[in-house]
């Protein structure tokens, strides 16, 4: 079965090398019990290392079968330590968070047979311990903790089983217990290898290899026939054929067949992929249950930074959406022509002295082609009373498409007239605060009020508006312009002039139209006047709260991202403290994909977990400043998907290093950890 040819290996500490094996040479047959003794630091730990898959040699060749391994990857050696080879440490190396069935269930998992778990229930069985199913490892005595550790080498079905000083920890009963079971084991077919220094326990096998300073010097066997010898029935060295088949075994369990995942059978109804993932998340849900404080403060940054980001893009949203109504009320594609401040010999005169608009400028800029609409504008203060109520308002003379142009379409009632603007009716539409002022929760629709002693009846309530930083939008009393001017205010001139342009791309062009008919019209200069562009000041606005949104949204990344380093730092935290797992895994088949897969798998569970946690906090916390502070806040689909994206990569980006170092450990080194 196994044919060493002068292996040696070497260990270095530092610049210093010290020889563990040298030039070994030996041949272990199919069914041999083969006991390997020697002082300490004689190198059979080392030896059986190699042998067991777990360690390469420095020179020398390794045969399984026919086929040479000592240049196999260590993907590969890892699948032969699964399927193989079976470990039973001196210091058991049972994972305390599992239970026996768990333990014993290792194996199987990263052989993708974890739907066999009556094969683990049924060597618990076979040891003695079907009792002990639930128990965790501190709950066993020590005997009982090795013959799980047995149990657990058994359950693949290997061909080998590699015994590390297997009684050294225990009373003479359990050794003799333990011993038993190693000997049934080779009764009936199981190859045994193991390393003792104890002679009682030697006496055990059929064969005893004795070392000193990394070499062999005796070999001999111990029922009369000597290594050298044609063995005899099952305890021989059959060896496998030109392809590598193995003694015992048939060709569909060759080496290559072995190396190439032949004998991997994923469950029922699922692909390897998908087995692979869900035993590895399973996995990781223990590893981060059976450690709730060090999970908490994982999830800490996380739940932190998520609740940051919802929380800020919300008051960000809310803030955007706010300026959004805002611009509404202003209208779109607008121009406001007025009046100017020029300057004559250097002195600057007040506005409209040089240049005052009339209702005929209103009608020649409604020609221009590049226009939709036209409202001539008037505005003072008035003094509104009805019956023994009275309030000091703002009053607006505009023109009929006022109501369209700035978004003033009345939610009760309706909009004056062009029959009602030329015969300058005194007709009205108040704001909401108006109506609340002088009307309470009356209707206001078709009341008869004096505005400046002057009677005018009420034909619509215009839309709620909100205040500004700089009035309120719904303190208002809205006229026609003709009215205002001849009949309330007393003016001849219109204080500004609204212009809807018909496309925002005509904008400039309406622009330059409008002020060369100005200066036509009005033989004034460009100064003498001004046009306003609304167009940019909604960018600006839109623009301006963009950016806000940006800086409340990098500042809660900017936590998120100190969150992900906490988890860098405690799942770096986590691969130290779990290096002799880490090795105990490897030693039972787990590949370096295996290991990097769970400890990234915990690491995205803990920031998803972490996640959500933060987006429930992060729209409690928008929900409060909102009823407390009365800010406006708006959550969205978007930014919960953002947030919670952006934990998971975080999870992922952060836990790539310590997974990519766990993956890396050797599991010689990582199993003597202290």
């Amino acid at each position: 079965m196994i044919e060493l040819r002068d292996i040696s290996k070497t260990y270095r500490t530092g610049k210093v090398g010290v020889q563990a094996i040298c030039g070994v040479s030996l041949k272990i047959g199919s069914g041999e019990f083969v006991a390997i003794m020697g002082p300490s630091g004689s190198g059979k730990s080392t030896l059986m290392h190699i042998l067991g898959f777990l360690d390469r040699p420095d020179s020398g060749l390794y045969y399984l079968g026919k086929r040479d391994i000592t240049k196999l990857t260590d993907n590969e050696l890892a699948t032969l330590r699964n399927k193989l080879a079976g470990f039973v440490f001196q210091g058991f190396h049972l994972l305390p968070r599992l239970n026996t069935l768990g333990n014993v269930e290792l194996p199987l998992i990263y052989a993708g047979k974890r739907h066999l778990k009556e094969n683990a229930r049924q060597k618990i069985e076979d040891v003695g311990l079907q009792h002990r199913l639930g128990h965790r490892p501190n709950e066993l005595s020590g005997g009982e903790q090795q013959r799980i550790a047995i149990a657990r080498a058994l359950v693949n079905e290997p061909l080998i089983i590699l015994a590390d000083e297997p009684t050294g920890n225990l009373d003479t009963k359990s050794q003799e217990e333990i011993m038993g079971i190693l000997r049934r084991l080779n009764q009936t077919g199981k190859t045994i290898i193991m390393v003792t220094h104890e002679s009682e326990v030697a006496r055990y096998a059929k064969r005893i290899i004795r070392m000193r300073d990394g070499k062999v010097i005796s070999d001999e066997n111990v029922s009369g026939a000597s290594c050298g010898n044609p063995p005899r029935k099952g305890t021989g060295e059959e060896v496998g054929d030109e392809v590598g088949t193995l003694p015992g075994r048939g060709p569909a369990d060759s080496i290559e067949n072995i190396l190439s995942g032949g004998r991997h059978s994923p469950r029922q109804g699922l692909s390897k992929g998908s087995a692979e993932i869900i035993d590895h998340l399973r996995q990781a849900l223990q590893s981060i249950t059976s450690h709730k404080l060090r999970t908490a403060l994982s999830m800490l940054g996380i739940l932190i930074g998520v609740s940051a980001v919802i929380a800020m893009l919300a008051l960000g949203e809310g803030a955007k959406e706010s300026i959004s109504k805002s611009l509404a009320t202003l209208g779109s594609n607008l121009l406001t022509i007025r009046p100017g401040s020029a300057r004559q010999h250097g002195v600057a005169l007040e506005v409209g002295a040089v240049t005052r608009f009339r209702l005929q400028d209103a009608d020649a800029i409604s020609k221009l082609p590049q226009v939709r609409r036209v409202s001539p504008v008037v505005s003072g203060r008035a003094q509104v009373v009805y019956g023994n109520k009275n309030w000091n308002t703002h009053i607006q003379g505009t023109g009929v498409d006022y109501a369209e142009m700035r978004a003033y379409v009345p939610v009760i009632g309706r909009f004056f007239t062009e029959e009602e603007l030329r015969m300058r009716k005194k007709v009205a539409l108040l704001g909401t605060t108006v109506v609340k002022e002088l009307f309470g929760d009356s209707s206001a629709l078709g009341a008869t009020i004096k505005i400046n002693r002057v009677s005018f009846q009420v034909i619509g309530v215009t839309p709620e508006k909100g205040a500004t930083t700089w009035r309120d939008q719904d303190d208002l009393a809205i006229m026609p312009v003709t009215t205002a001017m001849y009949r309330l205010l007393g003016k001849e001139y219109v204080d500004s002039i609204d212009v809807e342009v018909r496309d925002a791309g005509l904008i400039e062009e309406a622009q330059e139209s409008i002020g060369k008919l100005i200066i036509k019209l009005r033989a004034v200069s460009e100064d003498s006047f001004e046009i306003r562009n609304m167009h940019e000041i909604q960018e600006t606005l839109a623009s301006t709260t963009k950016t806000m949104a940006w800086l409340l949204g990098s500042i809660a990344a900017i936590s998120l991202l100190v969150g992900g380093i906490g988890i860098m730092n405690i799942m770096l935290v986590s691969v130290t403290e779990r290096t002799r797992e880490i090795g105990l895994r490897k030693a039972i088949g787990a590949r370096a994909k295996d290991i990097m897969s769970q400890f990234l798998i915990e690491s995205v569970v803990m920031t998803f977990i972490g996640g959500i946690i933060g987006i429930i906090l992060g729209v409690g916390i928008a929900i409060i400043l909102s009823l407390s502070a009365g800010w406006t806040t708006k959550v969205s689909g978007y930014s919960i998907v953002l947030a919670t994206l952006f934990s998971i990569v975080v999870g992922i980006g952060f836990g790539l290093w310590p997974a990519y170092q766990a993956s890396k450990l050797n599991p010689i080194e990582a199993l003597r950890y202290e």
